[in-house]
């Protein structure tokens, strides 16, 4: 199958566009910081890991920390094993990136200029669910769970 885990969080810089770096987040455990600033409209990282089909996904989606990112209703990304970095990126109700998926790559753009020592952030957009996630990301605007809403 894939490689092995990534047991240490880091940032590949094959994969990112701009200086980032892996520190201690007050949102969750850890995030990726931006170590400049980076303009507006800009591709930050790819979401990178390994490609496995649903019915895999679903079998990993049971351990204590995930890092799965579905591509499409057939395949999902486990950036547990040769993530790029951007599976450490944390949820915000008020995000800095946007998630883009394209011919199968899935990319991070930010959605506004990001100063230097800033966390990245990503809405995860998760499908509103019987089981609520709680939310920690202290934007004005927070959700209180990172599901989102039924409309």
């Amino acid at each position: 199958m894939g490689t092995a885990p990534q047991l240490t969080p880091r940032i590949d810089p094959r994969h990112a566009c701009f200086r980032l770096a892996v520190r201690r987040s007050r949102i969750h455990r850890y995030g990726v910081y931006a170590e400049e600033s980076i303009p507006a409209n800009r591709k930050v990282i790819e979401y990178t890991g390994e490609r496995i089909n649903r019915r895999e996904a679903k079998r990993r989606d049971q351990s204590a920390f995930t890092y799965l990112f579905s591509v499409d209703a057939y395949w999902t990304l486990d950036g547990l094993v040769g993530g790029s970095g951007a599976e450490i990126i944390n949820h915000s109700c008020d995000p800095n990136l946007i998630s883009r998926v394209m011919k199968g790559h899935v990319l991070y753009m930010s959605l506004r200029e990001i100063c230097e020592g800033e966390e990245l952030t990503v809405d995860y957009n998760f499908a509103s669910s019987a089981d609520k996630t709680s939310c920690s990301c202290g934007a004005a605007g927070c959700r209180g769970v990172i599901e989102q809403r039924r409309r």
